[in-house]
């Protein structure tokens, strides 16, 4: 049995995580690849990407390209003489790169493919209702999360589970996926699935301001599922406008209420400590909320220096 040289690419928590069980399990681990730091916030300072930091704690070898085609970055690549490369949560690897080492590279995807292939596999599940969900093993290939499939688990997903809650949970099931599949490749005993074709799958896109926005004419449980499978990040958010004045605000958590009113659809409608809009089937009850310029706060907190008139509404 040969032992397992393994080169690690990936950028955010999610991936920090599985890095860390990969070297609790003491794996050797012969280089991190990772997003190049950036500049974050007004002062502009570099920031470094999560598994960049675990890695330099635990002095492993860093490399971060800004092109992965790159000629110095490959012989660089090749010369940590790796058998295995593990990707979670990084970019589209060009062929010279995945097709490296001699056992292969694999991903760790976090739904239970072939849905949710794309960018924001955590949140899609949640916006779409879904009430189970996973993460999938496979060996990757020249298109995105399309390679033959190792092995999944699946987990259910809470009534009102917020994206932050799966990711988390999401995060610890991988682990265990992650050092299922490094021992089934020790041992060479790896047996693959080909991603069954469907043409109604469902996919992850990439999540931007428009498809963050809350369509308040969508019911009841459509404008939940996207408030909680946006929170804590990147948000949904709405315009309110009161009288003449107008603000971006992000919803970060709210309860569906049931009941059939006469209040146009976007009303909003506020006491001392709640804040409700009214929607087709009910109305959502605005829990914590962040005004642009302002923290994240309560409705109550919030409330305790705000007043809205009786013409406020979201748009």
């Amino acid at each position: 049995m040969n032992k397992l040289r393994i080169v690690f690419m990936g950028t955010p928590d999610f991936a920090t995580g599985i890095l860390a069980s990969i070297l609790e399990q003491n794996y050797d681990v012969v280089g991190v690849i990772t997003a190049p730091d950036k500049p974050a916030g007004r002062g502009q300072k570099l920031s470094v990407s999560s598994v960049k930091q675990f890695a330099l704690e635990h002095g492993l070898k860093i490399l971060q390209p800004t092109n992965l085609k790159d000629e110095s970055f490959l012989e660089e690549l090749k010369s940590l003489n790796a058998n295995l490369q593990v990707v979670v949560a990084f970019r589209m690897l060009p062929k010279q790169v995945w097709q490296m080492p001699e056992l292969g590279t694999f991903n760790l995807h976090a739904s239970l493919l072939p849905d949710y292939r794309g960018a924001a596999p955590i949140n899609w599940a949640i916006i779409n209702g879904e009430t189970k969900t996973g993460v999938t093993t496979f060996f990757i290939d020249d298109k995105i999360d399309t390679g033959a499939m190792i092995l999944s688990d699946s987990l259910e997903i809470g009534e009102n589970e917020n994206a932050g809650s799966l990711h988390d949970r999401l995060m610890h099931l991988g682990k265990k996926t992650v050092i299922n599949t490094l021992k089934l490749i020790e041992e060479r005993e790896v047996k693959t699935t080909v991603q069954p074709h469907s043409e109604d799958l469902k996919t992850a896109y990439k999540l931007h301001k428009e498809n963050t926005q809350i369509d308040w004419t969508k019911n009841l449980n459509e404008i939940h599922n996207l408030i909680r499978g946006l929170s804590p990040y990147p948000c949904a958010w709405t315009v309110i406008q009161d009288n003449d004045k107008q603000w971006n605000v992000k919803i970060y958590e709210a309860e569906p209420e049931a009941a059939i009113h006469q209040y146009d659809i976007g009303t909003v409608l506020s006491t001392k400590k709640e804040i409700q809009i009214s929607v087709r089937d009910g109305f959502i009850n605005i829990k914590s909320l962040q005004f642009p310029g302002k923290k994240r706060m309560s409705a109550s907190e919030f409330l305790n220096g705000f007043e809205f008139s009786a013409n406020a509404r979201v748009l």
